[in-house]
């Protein structure tokens, strides 16, 4: 009988950290207000601009982007009078990507199947 031992977590992100980020975008409305912040770029936008383009207002606007925040995706400061949000974990987003991809196809059998994601 042969076990599998489970995969190594893919190079520059644990298994962990890839788990609660996964579980923090696990919401259609965070992953859209995600989506929002980084077609914005690094400037960002005020909450109530946040909350027009992706259509979550008010504490649930919030609530999803403290989550978002506490996993290191999202950075708030404050510019006068309003808060601005803003994607600041780019290379991270990429290692989620990685960490999907790093061992793709690496247990088939068919030598195509290891060309077809590069």
């Amino acid at each position: 009988m042969t076990t599998h031992s489970p995969p190594p977590a893919a190079p520059g992100i644990a298994l962990e950290i890839a788990a609660s980020t996964f579980a923090a975008l696990g919401s259609e409305q965070r992953l859209s207000v995600l989506r929002s912040l980084v077609r914005a770029g690094p400037e960002g936008l005020s909450i109530g601009e946040l909350g027009e383009r992706c259509g979550v207002t008010g504490s649930t606007l919030t609530h999803h982007v403290k989550t978002l925040t506490q996993v290191g995706l999202v950075k708030q400061t404050r510019k006068g009078r309003s808060v601005i949000c803003a994607a600041v974990a780019y290379h991270e987003i990429r290692a989620l990507t990685d960490f999907l991809l790093s061992e793709c196809c690496a247990d088939s059998t068919n030598p195509q199947d290891h060309h077809r994601h590069e």
